[in-house]
């Protein structure tokens, strides 16, 4: 009896304190339940922070949060990070990113999001970890950040030694399997969704050339080169002497000549971003501040055909000399602040470069040392040109080829442009061939220029309907059958019949 009376005794208990905990577990819903309601989301994590503290064991690791972003840039670290780890992936790891995009060489690889990597710096035992969270904000995304733990004693060690040491390890890495990129504010999307930069779209730049296959003066081509590697080492120099770590080269010639291949060579050289700005596409001179701001160091910013923007350029002037108010715009004195004044400091290690066919149209202040340190001329193409488009295009590398005296010649009292002997050297495969039909190229365009030489100079300036029928004519030499001919000469006896002629008859 006194056992029954004991069982029973404890099966109330037992009920007894289900009850109790049953009773105690729904007042604790209710009240979080109305905690969530009434006590802000700021407060509650506060709240939960500090309870956190005083309740758990003080921990010897010290854990650094790495962000993605420095407010609206990327974080330096974070990037570094990203490419060191994919060197250090053990083969316990679970969970791997893989991603190529249709012009990369090679398969980018990362960590997934909670997995973990484990790296040792000297007598320092390091975890790193990928985390992923959901942004506090309505369409904010996702919020990424590594957490990068150890102990606490080597705190200095990792800062001053080890956070280093992975910046300059992924230098490395980048420099190794770096694709040069062409940026445009045209251009309306990125190979690569994380390269956007404020208003600038990229596409990978493909262009082949290079100084080994530029129709130039080797002796231009070697100084250019020497200023190149000299502005690269001197980062310190322009330290000392107070100036900002820049370049700025000016190139100038005929259509044709080279200009727009130069800067392909040199990006490729220096394995620097180019970030080609159309200067109409920019309507104030805010805008073309935060244009330039969101450039990355180490790039190549291209002005091209500056001459042709010489109606925004002109306009400041235009309104100083009329004494008129000036409107907001686009001006002459914000693009040489941005060139050359406190704007141009902000970044380290850029090359501008402007190109123009007109020299003489350029404002004299764009000329000046400091924002066109070095001026290039552009010029036709040159014997040591052409022997080295010779080389590129038919593997012609004998100096005694039959044809290149004659050639030589020619180039001697003939303009041409390299795009112009490129174009003859790309008609046929055969060697003698692309070279005898260069030589009648030469003959014909010296021709050209000989007979409107000596028209403007028997007769003034030429009229347009002169002009005109030069052109006529040169199209008439230029073709070899009589068909083409015949054609040719009813084109001739049309336009003459409306009127278009200056000439009684065409010398054939």
């Amino acid at each position: 009896m006194a056992s029954m009376f004991s069982s029973s005794e404890i099966s109330k208990t037992t009920s007894t304190l289900f009850s109790a905990y049953a009773s105690f577990a729904g007042s604790m819903m209710l009240v979080r339940s109305m905690a969530n309601e009434l006590i802000p989301h700021q407060l509650r994590s506060y709240l939960f922070t500090t309870l956190r503290y005083f309740f758990t064991p003080l921990s010897p690791n010290l854990t650094l949060a790495i962000d993605e972003k420095c407010g609206m840039t990327k974080n330096q670290v974070y990037e570094a990070a990203e490419l060191y780890l994919s060197t250090k992936i053990s083969p316990k790891t679970e969970r791997l990113n893989v991603s190529k995009t249709r012009k990369q060489k090679h398969f980018t690889i990362a960590i997934e999001k909670g997995e973990t990597v484990v790296d040792q710096f000297e007598d320092v035992k390091l975890t790193w970890r990928l985390v992923c969270t959901e942004g506090q904000k309505p369409h904010s995304g996702e919020k990424r950040l590594f957490e990068l733990s150890f102990n606490k004693k080597h705190r200095e060690k990792v800062l001053g030694f080890y956070l280093p040491y992975v910046l300059v390890k992924a230098e490395e890495i980048r420099n190794q399997d770096r694709m040069i990129k062409l940026y445009s504010r045209q251009c309306p999307f990125s190979d690569d969704d994380h390269d956007r930069r404020g208003s600038w779209g990229s596409i990978i730049l493909e262009h082949p050339a290079t100084f080994d296959t530029l129709a130039m003066d080797p002796d231009l081509k070697k100084m250019i080169i020497d200023d190149l590697e000299r502005f690269l080492r001197r980062k310190e120099f322009y330290k000392k002497v107070g100036k900002a770590w820049k370049r700025g080269y000016l190139l100038f010639g005929p259509p044709g000549t080279g200009k727009s291949s130069l800067v392909a060579a040199m990006a490729n050289y220096l394995k620097f971003d180019i970030y080609d700005l159309g200067l109409s596409s920019v309507r104030s001179d805010a805008e073309l501040r935060r244009t330039l701001l969101s450039t990355s160091n180490r790039s190549i910013l291209l002005i091209e055909d500056i001459d042709c923007s010489s109606e925004v350029l002109g306009r400041q002037i235009g309104k100083k000399n009329k004494q008129e108010p000036a409107k907001s715009g686009l001006t002459l004195s914000g693009i040489l602040n941005c060139i050359d004044g406190l704007w141009s400091s902000c970044g380290d290690e850029r090359i501008i470069v402007f190109t123009t066919n007109y020299k003489d149209r350029l404002d004299p202040a764009l000329l000046r040392p400091g924002r066109m340190d070095m001026h290039i001329h552009m010029s036709y193409c040159t014997t040591d040109g052409f022997r080295l488009l010779a080389s590129n295009y038919l593997d012609i590398s004998s100096k005694h080829n039959p044809f290149f005296g004659e050639i030589d010649g020619l180039l001697k009292s003939t303009e041409a442009t390299p795009a112009e002997l490129a174009e003859e050297l790309m008609k046929t495969d055969d060697a003698d061939f692309a070279l005898q039909g260069l030589v009648s190229f030469l003959k014909r365009k010296r021709d050209e220029d000989n007979e409107t030489k000596n028209k403007a100079t028997d007769g003034g300036e030429v009229p347009p309907s002169i002009r005109r029928l030069n052109d006529i004519v040169s199209r008439i030499k230029r073709l070899k059958t009589d068909g083409d001919k015949r054609k040719i000469m009813t084109t001739k006896r049309k336009r003459m019949a409306n009127g278009r002629s200056g000439l009684r008859r065409i010398q054939y």
